[in-house]
């Protein structure tokens, strides 16, 4: 197989001995994908008995699209079916020759294992994921975290590889970011192969994609990573991993917003503020009343916040919890705050106070202190989805409704509700209110 040059400074950095992470690609076309399988094909005949991944979101899809490519590949290596290699459908698994194997895994995270359990009792020597923008971090970081498989008597340092398109979530942060700032660690590898660097493409493909919406070519074409991919967005994608680094932002007054668990379905996430610096997120998992109610009183204790500081979401359970702390309420559909005797023009308020924070965060007026990289990329992936809902419509401003969000992310957004809640304090205390 005659490789590109990205290819080959790829493969490189794929045989080096101290780096342990590749994002290889940033573009369509430019042969991310037969590149991984390649690498995958290479590694299994190289060391024998040894256990690679391919995975994607989807298995469906990965069968349908990298699969192909896997033969495609095999085809140019000559190697046959049923003779170097055997897929087994039923098992997803690649057996070759010398004892050597690749599972073909989904990576979606299904609400029915959050975690990853199905990967936990994995041992792999390497693995590369096609399409990781379309995966959730933690399912690469467990992934990372069961490549140990015949590494040492093979003289081999974990490797794993990640195609993808440009994307603004965990990608953007753990990779592009990092590089095109110069501080991307040593173990990390980032090179972006566009359409251009393929001469083995079709010019038929660079013509479909110049057909494309304004986005989708600045993005799959170009390999723009700071396309603008929708206008009712409500927050800067640079603000929201700005929050991060914003550590200019002075302390203050402390508060507690906490959004409580729905009947034991979503999570606890409680937030610690002094000032508009976020100094703490606990979160609490399938949690009682009793449970959330114990939280935040030592939360309290701890960081000296006065009840009239404290407020709970009080849909649902929520409503208990502020019973017993005897707390601030936040009560989401009830109607917009006054400003100076007049109530702005919203559905309610939870909407009101999102378009504060979006406010908030484009002004970089907030800091969250958060060292969690599945976390701080949750918060990420929430703060992109508040969005302006039916921005066409003449009637009151609203924004996208939880349930959109659940389908979209496949979650419920707790964190981002927990970081709204803080802005109810911005209508009590007014000096703060203006300082935007």
């Amino acid at each position: 197989m005659d490789l590109t040059i990205k290819q080959t400074r790829a493969l490189d950095i794929l045989e080096d001995n101290h780096t342990n992470e590749l994002l290889f690609g940033g573009a369509a076309g430019g042969g991310k994908s037969v590149f991984g399988c390649y690498w995958q094909i290479k590694r299994r005949l190289k060391y024998p008995g040894t256990r690679g991944v391919i995975g994607r979101a989807s298995l469906k899809t990965l069968k349908e699209t990298t699969l192909n490519s896997f033969f495609q590949v095999c085809q140019m290596q000559g190697l046959k079916a049923n003779y170097h290699y055997h897929l087994n459908q039923q098992t997803n698994t690649v057996k070759f020759f010398n004892e050597s194997e690749i599972l073909l895994k989904d990576l979606f995270s299904y609400p029915s294992d959050p975690n990853f359990d199905e990967l936990g009792s994995l041992e792999i020597t390497d693995f590369f994921v096609d399409e990781a923008n379309q995966i959730v971090s933690k399912a690469a970081a467990i992934l990372k975290s069961r490549v140990r498989y015949k590494l040492d008597e093979n003289g081999l340092i974990p490797k794993g590889m990640y195609s993808c398109n440009p994307a603004k979530n965990w990608v953007y942060l753990d990779f592009y970011k990092p590089f095109k700032d110069g501080t991307l660690p040593k173990n990390k590898a980032f090179i972006q192969s566009l359409l251009t660097d393929n001469p083995f493409i079709s010019k038929h493909y660079r013509e479909n994609l110049l057909s494309l919406d304004t986005n989708s070519k600045e993005r799959l074409l170009y390999g723009n990573w700071e396309y603008l991919d929708d206008p009712s967005a409500l927050i800067e994608f640079n603000k929201i991993t700005d929050l991060f680094t914003n550590n200019f932002v002075e302390p203050g007054e402390k508060f507690i917003t906490a959004d409580i668990a729905r009947f034991g379905k979503d999570k606890t996430v409680i937030g610690i503020w002094d000032g508009f610096r976020l100094i703490e997120i606990v979160q609490i998992a399938k949690n009682s009343i009793a449970q959330a109610n114990e939280e935040i009183i030592r939360l309290a204790s701890k960081y000296n916040v006065p009840r009239s500081n404290i407020i709970c979401d009080e849909d649902g359970v929520g409503g208990g919890v502020v019973d017993i702390l005897g707390c601030v309420g936040f009560v989401n559909n009830s109607k917009p705050l006054e400003i100076d005797g007049e109530q702005e023009n919203f559905n309610h308020v939870k909407s009101q106070c999102y378009f504060k924070l979006a406010e908030y965060v484009n002004k970089n007026l907030i800091f969250i202190t958060c060292d969690e990289p599945t976390l701080k990329a949750e918060i990420v992936q929430e703060l992109e989805q508040v969005k302006q809902y039916k921005m066409d419509n003449d009637g009151k401003r609203m924004v996208l409704p939880k349930d959109k969000i659940k389908e979209l992310i496949g979650r419920s957004p707790d964190v981002s509700d927990m970081l709204m809640m803080r802005m109810w304090f911005l209508y009590r205390v007014k000096r703060e209110f203006y300082v935007c």
